[in-house]
């Protein structure tokens, strides 16, 4: 299996932009910090989160072969549930239904680092502070992160957990990395210069 820091030079390799990294980054934090609260391996399931986009772009315009490419790319260098988890994460245009804990953990995991980032880019302080209630008006708010999929953060009841517990994993998990530039965590207004 990949370690980390070859996960993380495969992304370079390929050429990913900067937001694109970052999404990648953010989600490898949300997935380890499930996987430890799941009793599950951090290390498979981090390395899971960072190269599920890494065929993006070169499948964004025809979605249907989006996480297949991927999948098909690492399939000698990560197992099969790894690759079953990127293929469901975008089940909704590639037909790969998600069948257990690890696939619904990378659909909800990935979806909540766009409606978190957006939250703390909005706040004059940015992750600091930020509370499972405030994101849950956001997600009420549809104009808010419109492309972030509400009921894809909500699948996070497929793992056993409550919501409010879910939000507040993503939002220790992006916290524990804001200070990482290539994660693209904004400070918050006042920081955004």
């Amino acid at each position: 299996m990949l370690d980390r820091e070859e996960a993380v030079s495969l992304l370079h390799k390929k050429g990913l932009e900067e937001n694109l990294i970052a999404h990648c980054l953010q989600t490898e934090a949300v997935l380890r910090h499930l996987a430890e609260r799941l009793g599950r391996d951090p290390l498979l399931w981090g390395v899971t989160g960072l190269l599920h986009d890494l065929d993006y772009p070169h499948t964004k315009d025809d979605p249907s072969r989006h996480g297949l490419v991927t999948a098909q790319e690492l399939a000698d260098a990560l197992p099969e549930e790894a690759l079953q988890a990127i293929r469901a994460h975008n089940s909704e245009e590639n037909g790969t239904m998600p069948e257990n804990e690890f696939d619904y953990a990378l659909r909800c995991g990935e979806s909540v680092t766009g409606l978190i980032s957006a939250n703390a880019l909005v706040r004059p302080q940015g992750m600091e502070g930020m509370k499972p209630s405030s994101l849950k008006k956001k997600m009420k708010d549809k104009s808010f992160a419109a492309n972030v999929s509400r009921e894809r953060i909500r699948e996070c009841e497929k793992l056993g957990l409550e919501l409010d517990e879910f939000l507040r994993i993503g939002i220790e998990a992006l916290a524990a990395i804001a200070d990482q530039p290539e994660a693209g965590i904004g400070a918050g207004k006042e920081g955004s210069g």
